[in-house]
């Protein structure tokens, strides 16, 4: 015999989940007879109701053959009030008044069910219903409760954990509980435990998906008599968080269905019939009598003109209503469903997700261009306006955020339990994952040092087999690549000061569901653009923590392409408010960290972030005489600038460097290695000189390049980092840099090369100009600082970092004390 032991009607009226709170809402809306046809149908012998704390659902269908009276009472630990659920069953109408009188304590609750002899069993005992339940609360329901439930609304991971905790029980360490907790077990050999399960279903979707199951039972008597001698069997399918936001979603549209009567809409309404045939599923597979009817009818006669909304209407309901009509209009699939019915081995759920995924993304594109817009336009009023809708949608998506979240807690609950009772060295090792994190950035196809870094840290990852995934968003699909999951964009905006640069918008469900799936441990985020964001969102709903890397001077970069002072604050004040919500951010460079410091980040976060370069790439020994030629002159004094070419890094200043040492009678020559949208600009500001814009250059033909040059100069004012710098030092190379920013922390002053006054054109003039007069002196610089270079590989700095940046999570105090006495 077969039946679903926990499963609720409209009688359980307070709802656990904050969606459900939010809308005023019961948490089921489900009438005790559909539970009798739903469970009959999915081949249950049995049937009975687990209210909240009431018999009434289970009393409308007690006169109907081989059904009971059951219910789920809530109970408490006195002494912090941490909650717990306790199933009775076949009880008696005259047991619910001493349950409820001694429900307010589980010792008394449990010695009245036990002094009954009423089957009881704890229900999802690993699931912490009002976020109290610890370890020690767990030990204490070890000795209380010899039947445990493994619940089919919650997370896979937490009902294995309990199997595998409740069969490797053992009698001397149930005497070690007992000794600790004073608390004596009331049955024998309390270290065997057995198991029931049930649904635990609110909606109706999903009553008997999971159930308790006795061979050989022929009545209620011998099935519940195998619950309590442990022979029972579990089946079902596991929960998920895309089923519990179904569930939500359904429980949400029945409380709106009855509240405003869209009964008597259904028949002319085709996107209300769709909301009924997946929310509700009364009568699937197939529809039948009126109601059925008209959903054929409807299907076939397709009204055009009653899929359209006006095109003015920008609401988040006209625009949902507007959006969802159309995605049904153009897909058969799910045209098919409201015609039909959906069939029994199809999942509701992840149709469903798709549905409201693509609604949403299409409707989050509609917000997002309308927002670039209106800050085009520095429209205020209308911005505010956008941006209250967008929030609208982000309600509107809510029972996702809550259940993705939920599952989380769930994961976390799951580790912590496995860890204390060692079921890390059990057959569930493969499910309890070490360090898996994933790295978030808008950037990574961009040719840039942040990118590179990406780019090489994932290989190493790789090599060295630490579970490493990078996140991105493009709209070119062949980019992805092993470790690189590239998510394509609902929209794309490009950035009229940077052309080269654009941002995409990453289709957020996509990503939700992709990170929960992969069970990820860390985040962590390179840029704070639309993909950041995005990682920043999944780190608070799966309760991840989460670090950053602070790479690049956004602010100082709006202040420089703009020329707008209030620009450059406003995106100060975005920047901070980003970082702030990580755990722990990553600097490339001290005095990056106390411009963080400075601006209100606590210290405490801020950490140094090791950065290396590959020093067999980049060596002295790749000079080729036969390489530079192409570019310049051989004789004559080559500087050389590597990065992008924008307005930002400066390089007006040293085109008028270079203009003055040609000027003095130096034979020089000036090539720029890397693309932007500045290079037109300085083209013709250069026009008649001895220069070359080589193009964006990588492996070797970029290691050649710098190992054949004599002087690298970077005038950037505005860089956090620097790598470019790290490289040509590594290349025999000395450096010329300003006294802004991070780069002039990469090289030792007057060694390996020379700091200069930021946008002083005479100041780096005469740095540049004394070393082409004094070759010695150059020499002796290019070989210090490949000398300087040699404990800075790569390797190291990728091992540092993973040991650091991912395994030690929590913020350090004493790391902002560190910067004013690092070297």
């Amino acid at each position: 015999m077969k039946a679903d032991l926990h499963v609720h009607s409209k009688f359980s009226k307070r709802p656990n989940s904050w969606v459900l709170q939010k809308l005023g809402c019961p948490e089921s809306f489900t009438e005790p007879k559909h539970i009798v046809k739903r469970a009959r149908e999915r081949g249950m012998s049995l049937v009975t109701i687990t209210d909240h704390n009431t018999i009434a659902g289970a009393l409308e269908i007690a006169h109907l053959p081989d059904t009971f009276l059951s219910m789920e009472t809530t109970t408490y630990f006195p002494e912090d009030q941490c909650k717990a659920h306790v199933l009775v069953y076949d009880i008696r109408e005259d047991h619910v008044p001493e349950i409820q009188k001694t429900r307010h304590n589980i010792l008394d609750l449990v010695t009245y069910l036990q002094s009954q002899n009423i089957v009881h069993a704890l229900a999802h005992p690993l699931y912490s219903i009002n976020e109290r339940l610890t370890v020690h609360h767990f030990e204490r329901f070890l000795l209380l409760f010899k039947t445990f439930e493994l619940n089919g609304a919650r997370e896979a991971l937490l009902n294995q954990v309990l199997d595998v905790i409740l069969r490797t029980l053992t009698p001397s360490y149930i005497e070690k509980l007992a000794e600790k907790h004073r608390l004596e077990p009331a049955f024998p050999e309390p270290w065997m435990k057995h198991l029931v399960g049930g649904s635990d279903d609110h909606s109706s979707l999903d009553v008997a998906r999971v159930c308790t199951e006795v061979p050989g039972a022929r009545d209620l008597n011998d099935f519940l008599l195998g619950v309590q001698s442990g022979s029972a069997q579990i089946h079902g399918e596991p929960s998920s968080p895309l089923r519990m936001s179904h569930n939500l979603y359904s429980i949400a549209y029945q409380f709106y269905k009855q509240r405003f009567l869209l009964s008597k809409h259904l028949h002319r309404d085709l996107f209300l019939r769709f909301l009924d045939q997946f929310l509700v599923q009364e009568d699937s597979p197939g529809r039948s009598g009126v109601s059925g009817v008209w959903s054929k009818i409807y299907g076939l006669w397709k009204p055009r003109k009653h899929f359209e909304e006006p095109h003015h209407a920008s609401s988040v309901q006209h625009l949902l209503r507007r959006e969802g009509r159309r995605l049904i209009q153009d897909d058969p699939q799910l045209r098919r469903i409201i015609r039909w019915g959906y069939q029994e081995q199809e999942e509701p759920e992840s149709t469903w997700f798709e549905f409201v995924n693509r609604v949403s993304n299409r409707v989050l594109l509609h917000f997002g261009e309308n927002l670039i817009q209106q800050m085009s336009g520095g429209n205020l009023l209308n911005l505010l306006q956008s941006a209250s809708s967008a929030g609208a949608l982000f309600v509107l998506l809510s029972p996702y955020f809550v259940s993705f979240s939920l599952f989380a807690r769930d994961r976390q609950m799951a580790h912590t339990m496995a860890e204390r009772f060692g079921v890390h060295s059990s057959p569930l090792r493969e499910n309890i994952r070490p360090m898996n994190v994933a790295h978030f950035t808008d950037t990574y196809y961009e040719v840039n040092g942040v990118a590179l870094t990406l780019q090489q840290q994932l290989a190493l990852a790789r090599k060295t087999h630490k579970q490493f995934t990078v996140i991105t968003c493009s709209a070119d699909p062949s980019l992805e690549s092993p470790g690189v999951r590239n998510f394509r964009p609902i929209g794309m905006y490009d950035l009229p000061e940077y052309p080269l640069l654009k941002l995409f918008c990453p289709p957020f469900l996509d990503i939700l569901q992709f990170c929960h799936a992969q069970g990820f441990t860390h985040i962590s985020t390179a840029t704070p653009g639309p993909v950041g964001l995005a990682g920043l969102a999944v780190s608070k709903i799966l309760k991840l923590p989460i670090s950053g890397t602070y790479h690049t001077s956004l602010p100082q970069y709006t202040g420089c392409l703009t020329r707008d002072h209030s620009l450059e604050e406003l995106m100060w004040k975005y920047v901070i408010w980003y970082y702030d919500q990580l755990d722990t951010i990553y600097v490339p460079s001290q005095s990056t960290g106390r411009e963080l410091a400075d601006k209100g980040i606590a210290p405490e976060k801020i950490r140094l972030f090791p950065r290396g370069i590959d020093i067999v790439r980049f060596h002295p020994d790749k000079r080729d005489d036969q390489f530079i030629r192409r570019y310049t002159d051989l004789e004559s004094f080559k500087l050389l600038y590597v990065g992008r070419i924008s307005k930002e890094k400066d390089l007006d200043l040293l085109v008028s460097v270079f203009k003055s040492l040609l000027d003095s009678g130096n034979r020089v020559s000036l090539l720029l290695a890397g693309e932007g949208p500045y290079q037109s600009i300085l083209q013709e500001k250069l026009e008649g000189t001895p220069h070359c814009f080589t193009g964006y250059l990588s492996g070797e033909a970029l290691a050649k390049l710098y190992a054949s040059c004599d002087l690298f100069v970077f005038p950037s004012s505005t860089d956090t980092f620097g790598n470019v710098v790290l490289e040509a030092q590594a290349s025999g190379l000395p450096v010329v840099v300003t006294d802004l920013g991070g780069p002039r922390e990469n090289l030792i002053p007057r060694r390996t090369g020379l700091v200069v006054s930021a946008h002083d054109i005479r100041s780096m003039r005469e740095a540049i100009d004394s070393l082409i007069r004094d070759p010695d002196m150059l020499r002796r610089m290019g070989s210090m600082a490949r000398a300087y270079m040699e404990d800075r590989s790569f390797e190291h700095a990728f091992n540092e970092t993973w040991k650091m940046y991912y395994e030690n999570t929590a913020p350090h105090a004493n790391d902002m004390h560190g910067f004013s006495s690092a070297v």
